[in-house]
């Protein structure tokens, strides 16, 4: 049995409905093969039982038409449900090829996604180590974790030590500063106003630099 042309000639886009469809298949002619046998069965004389006496006449006491009948279609059926049996195995071998390979390009692109993050995104100078609730770093959205690729006028290319960031914080008490960090791979961007709170400082969080 051939489903189509296509997923019997080396098409990819063999589907596990087309594989269904020959599993059903297979289990008819595995049931059209039992009623033959059945058939032999109720004749007495199976697959290989002779149909002539011992004087080699034809025997009278069994239906010779029905017994070849039936031997001759299961010869026929065996021949196809080995051909079947062939299709589905080489049917979910394309699917799992199939699989494979789109996992691996998953990967693949998943990876290329990675480096290409690497590449476009600047290396963090400094990382968050600490946020106080209610405080002006805890509204604008800062996180503990958030690795600090720009900060006001300091960036990666010019930060040198924890004081550029202190002297950015003394000159804009109350003028917002915008911040861009490196979220979960992602950069997350938003405006941080330094300003007098209930806690010390004008932030209220700790950030200590990163090893470079």
């Amino acid at each position: 049995m051939k489903i189509t042309g296509e997923s019997n000639s080396g098409s990819p886009d063999i589907t596990m409905d087309d594989v269904k469809i020959l599993i059903k298949r297979k289990d008819e002619i595995e049931e059209q093969i039992k009623a033959y046998y059945d058939v032999l069965e109720d004749q007495g004389v199976g697959v290989e039982g002779p149909l002539v006496d011992a004087e080699g006449y034809p025997r009278s006491d069994v239906n010779l038409i029905q017994i070849r009948t039936a031997r001759h279609n299961i010869s026929c059926l065996q021949n196809d449900h080995k051909a079947i049996m062939t299709e589905i195995e080489e049917a979910l071998h394309k699917l799992h090829a199939r699989e494979k390979a789109k996992r691996q390009q998953d990967e693949t692109e998943a990876q290329e996604e990675a480096m290409d993050l690497q590449v476009t995104l600047p290396r963090p100078f400094a990382r968050v180590d600490a946020v106080t609730e209610g405080s002006p770093a805890s509204g604008a959205g800062l996180r503990v974790g958030d690795e600090v690729i720009d900060f006001g006028s300091v960036n990666t290319e010019n930060f040198q030590n924890l004081q550029n960031i202190a002297a950015v914080v003394q000159h804009s008490e109350g003028k917002p500063l915008r911040i861009s960090v490196i979220r979960e791979g992602q950069k997350v961007q938003m405006s941080l106003t330094p300003q007098r709170w209930s806690g010390r400082g004008l932030l209220g969080c700790n950030i200590v630099p990163v090893q470079r």
